[in-house]
């Protein structure tokens, strides 16, 4: 009973992890990572704004301490609970200092609060899996303390959101924040696979070459995945530039474009080998040909990408679809081990 509540509590926390991931991409789209320029309110508010007359200061209006308005281009925060008079008093607001951005747009700060409330509520199954894992201690180890760390994983993440809008997007920060969403598909991935019940195929040995292309080819990914992040952000230099909509847009993006272009085939070679070898020895049927279409999308993907100019449709689609490739891969990679293991694990 309890092996199958963790189950569902390790898939239901995989699904949720992938709709975060797909929510920031669409926040990274829509340049609306600074929608919400604190954390964790917006603007000093659990609900943010709609309008900007929220934001902005009027006579005889009452103010909660840490709620913020819009002043000659600067955001203050309220110092303590008041209501304002029929002038503006300086002495009840503070500067905020963390970073100078002092923009408000309606859809940009609700589309970055979504991205919030999907990070908050993926909290709760993560949450409880690591709750009733401790349970199952003493049956498997392994699981407590891959929930364990994934609850550590999770709280970190929130942690680095905090710096990536404080520091004001800091490059470097987004990069190593997608990762850490990454780590979490990884652990969950592995709990939902460790915590079903598989039928081995007793093998004198595994095929190792299936182990190393398989591992290999997660390895190459996750280095597309890295290297996608880093032209992403020269995209994001190539729009200010005003190059996207130039013919040759494209060799604006430097060597990282290239690289990450052109060792896509290794990926497409290697992953598609090793989900093909796997259907070959008939212990897993279904999903390696779901990697083989995943692949072929990724690619659709990243050609739309390249030669029309950076469809938005296609940037989110493009992040996630590599999220599902690296889950399935792994998840795979695991069961194939298991199937033709005497033992789980």
């Amino acid at each position: 009973m309890i092996k199958s509540r963790l189950r569902k509590l390790a898939t239901i926390s995989l699904v949720c992890t992938f709709l975060v991931m797909l929510a920031g991409s669409v926040v990274r789209m829509t340049s609306s990572g600074m929608g919400c320029p604190d954390w964790p309110k917006c603007f000093g508010y659990y609900i943010p704004p709609t309008d900007i007359s929220t934001l902005t200061w009027s006579p005889n209006r009452p103010f909660e301490k840490g709620q913020v308005i819009i002043r000659e281009d600067a955001l203050l925060v309220a110092s303590s609970d008041f209501t304002t008079a029929s002038d503006f008093d300086a002495s009840n607001w503070e500067p905020y200092t963390k970073h100078d951005y002092a923009i408000f747009n309606a859809t940009q700060t609700w589309i970055e609060f979504i991205n919030r409330l999907l990070g908050a509520l993926t909290g709760i199954p993560v949450l409880l899996l690591f709750a009733f894992s401790i349970a199952y201690f003493r049956k498997d180890p392994l699981v407590t303390v891959l929930a364990t760390f994934g609850l550590v994983l999770l709280g970190l993440e929130a942690w680095l959101g905090k710096m990536v809008v404080d520091g004001n997007l800091i490059p470097n920060q987004i990069s190593l924040h997608m990762f850490g969403a990454l780590g979490l598909v990884a652990i969950f991935t592995f709990l939902s696979v460790r915590l079903r019940q598989i039928p081995f195929t007793f093998k004198p040995r595994r095929d190792r070459l299936i182990i190393l292309s398989g591992s290999i080819g997660i390895l190459l990914l996750l280095i597309q995945i890295y290297l996608g992040t880093a032209v992403r952000e020269v995209v994001d230099e190539v729009g200010k530039a005003a190059l996207i909509s130039t013919p040759d847009w494209t060799e604006s993006l430097g060597l990282n474009f290239i690289i990450h272009r052109s060792s896509s085939i290794a990926v497409i070679v290697i992953l598609g080998y090793f989900a093909v070898q796997i259907v070959r020895t008939r212990t897993i049927s279904t999903w390696p040909r779901v990697l083989l279409a995943f692949l072929a999308l990724e690619v659709a993907f990243g050609a739309g990408m390249a030669y029309f100019e950076m469809p938005a449709l296609l940037q989110p689609l493009h992040l996630i679809f590599a999220a599902f490739l690296f889950s399935l891969a792994f998840g795979l990679l695991v069961v194939y081990w298991r199937k033709t293991e005497n033992a789980p694990l």
